[in-house]
């Protein structure tokens, strides 16, 4: 059902889709722990829908190298604008919220930093070795940004022996130009498929949204892109408008729809694909590994 208001239309959140509200003692723990170490997370900038039942479980994604974006895709919550050079403490930060958090398993992302002439990858070298020094029995996965195709960037991020490497094509390529328009679909994909050449022993993931306006033809091409990449984990979600701000909600995919979709990725030979309408690409990631 659409409804309109200030003459724009838009869609009734369905009954799937409804997340409790933040509650409980661990929430506002997770929560003062990450303000006292001054540590961003992804769960927060970007709003995400899971962040009260990950935060509730001690759990959270941390977002290095600040919470400004040098880009500004037209889905994303992160702020765009003046950048701040980078904290050298960060890594020691987040490896101490490690082990006051009890994290057997820790996703770390950042903003894009395209004024860096590597993107940023060093700092996440640096961040993986520290948590692999001080936690050893860590399991560490990186949601990385695409480095411009800079080969050399990669290569230091792998050189740190994260356990997974993330890097989200996002939306179908069709969509590229209004969705992401810094970023570049086949760079996206190479990157991926540069990640098991360099490294067959570290496993590779992306991950899609859907709902923007695509069809399901068009996901059923990525799925299958990403296949022939050898990405060994693929996740399927809803795009949500973090504001209004934000692109509208051009469909709620049924719950069926994302069933569909993995099993798609199954047939095409993806180990796991973690297809459904609450997804993202960190959400629950210790048990979409645990499965390889």
């Amino acid at each position: 059902m659409s409804l309109k208001k200030n003459s724009e239309e838009y869609l009734r959140i369905p009954s799937w889709l409804r997340v409790k509200l933040p509650a409980g003692k661990s929430f506002n723990d997770t929560a003062k722990l990450l303000a006292d170490l001054n540590l961003n997370t992804v769960c927060q900038n970007a709003k995400c829908p899971n962040t009260w039942d990950c935060f509730s479980r001690k759990v959270a994604t941390f977002l290095i190298m600040g919470f400004v974006c040098t880009r500004n895709c037209a889905f994303c919550n992160i702020t765009s604008g003046d950048i701040d050079p980078l904290d050298a403490d960060e890594p020691r930060r987040i490896s101490e919220a490690v082990s006051r958090l009890g994290l057997k398993y820790v996703v770390v992302t950042s903003v894009t930093r395209d004024d860096l002439p590597d993107g940023g990858a060093q700092h996440y070298a640096e961040t993986i070795t520290r948590i692999r020094t001080d936690h050893p029995d860590c399991k560490i996965e990186v949601l990385i940004p695409d480095f411009q195709g800079n080969l050399d960037a990669l290569k230091t991020v792998i050189k740190a022996g994260p356990h997974v490497i993330n890097h989200n094509v996002e939306t179908t390529p069709d969509l590229y130009s209004e969705i992401r328009p810094q970023a570049d679909y086949q760079q996206s994909l190479e990157m991926l498929d540069r990640v098991k050449k360099l490294s067959n022993s570290i496993p590779a993931k992306s991950g899609l949204m859907v709902g923007l306006g695509e069809t399901d033809k068009q996901v059923y091409k990525v799925i299958k892109d990403l296949a022939e990449t050898n990405c060994d984990i693929v996740t399927v979600g809803q795009y949500m408008r973090p504001s209004k701000e934000h692109p509208a909600v051009k469909r709620y995919v049924e719950p069926l729809v994302f069933e569909e979709y993995a099993e798609y990725g199954k047939s095409l030979g993806i180990k796991n694909i973690f297809s459904a309408p609450l997804v993202r690409s960190s959400f629950q990631a210790s048990e979409s590994f645990d499965k390889l």
